[in-house]
Formats: C-alpha cells, structure tokens, sequence
C-alpha cells in the first residue's frame, strides 16, 4: 500500500509511505520507505474536478505504469511511449515529470497504458492522476516523488497484491 498523507486539505506538500505486510499470513503493515512529495497546487478535494489543480481524496487502485523511458523493471504491466512527454511549453523544470509515472486509478480504464483519455465518469471528473516524477513544486492534481522514490515503486509494486494508493490531507485520512 501507498499511502500519501497531505500536509493539509490545501497545501501542495505530502509525504509518500510505502507499506508492506510481513510474513505470508501475517497482517500486519509495516513501513518500508518514505519519500517527501507534492500533490496538488491547491491541495486536496473529495468531490476532484477538472483543472480544480486538487488531487482527489480516496483509495484507489494501482494497475499501470509507463513513462518516457525505458521500463527499470517494473512489475506493473509498463507502457515506454515519448508520448507520455511532458509538453516543452511548459517550463523546463517540469520537461521530466513523467519519464516514470504509475496511473492512480481515477475515473480511468483499467489495463490500459497511463495515458489513456478513457474518462469513465466524464471528462468534468477529471482523470490522468498518476503518480510522477517531482518537480519540486505542487502538481495539477498528481502526486510526485523523487526519480528513486519513482523507480523504487515500479520495481516493488506487484500486480499479485493488488497494490492500492491511499491519498489524501490528514484531516480527510482521519475521518
């Protein structure tokens, strides 16, 4: 499990957890790294809109990962495609944001490459949450972390157990 608790419903900062169980049978979830992260521009939402620059709150699945470059060996069915390239319109600091990314599953088509524009609930819902690679500031609704916080999860998350994200500002989390 991923967890990313929010500095608050709307700051930008968050933290990125990864959790593990231990054993086969046992249940208990036990920390394996933490990364510093970013999540929305303008925080966190629970009703998450187009262009609102809020990462939705909730638990969603992860069940697809891609990026500009090659695959570091993720175990997420990955999709390698310059198309996923951030535009060079936007500033410099953000030309890598998705070299790696792994599809949040909001208001998207399951098994389909990260950047499919399949928008099951509409396009006013929004879509294209992933989690990407930082930039060092808030995002449009995503949530980044460091290239090696990025890589280290395409390499660990495993499809077989049904890796989920838990997202949101600590105050949504606690309720």
């Amino acid at each position: 499990m991923v967890a990313v608790y929010g500095d608050g419903v709307n700051s930008a900062d968050s933290t990125v957890v990864l959790y593990t169980k231990t054993g086969k049978t046992d249940s208990t979830w036990e920390k394996a790294r933490t990364w510093p992260a970013h999540n929305g521009k303008k925080g966190w939402t629970t009703d998450h809109r187009e262009d609102d620059k809020r990462s939705p709150v909730g638990v969603f699945t992860l069940t697809d990962a891609g990026g500009v470059l090659a695959d570091p060996g993720a175990k997420l069915p990955y999709t390698e495609s310059v198309s996923m390239q951030a535009p060079h319109y936007w500033p410099k600091t953000h030309w890598h944001d998705f070299d790696y990314v792994i599809a949040i599953d909001y208001n998207r088509a399951k098994g389909t490459p990260p950047n499919d524009p399949t928008r099951p609930q509409g396009q006013t819902k929004g879509g294209s949450i992933w989690l990407h690679m930082d930039h060092g500031s808030g995002t449009s609704g995503c949530v980044s972390l460091s290239k090696s916080g990025m890589a280290y999860l395409l390499r660990t998350l495993d499809p077989k157990q049904h890796p989920v994200v838990v997202m949101g500002d600590k105050t949504n989390l606690a309720t």
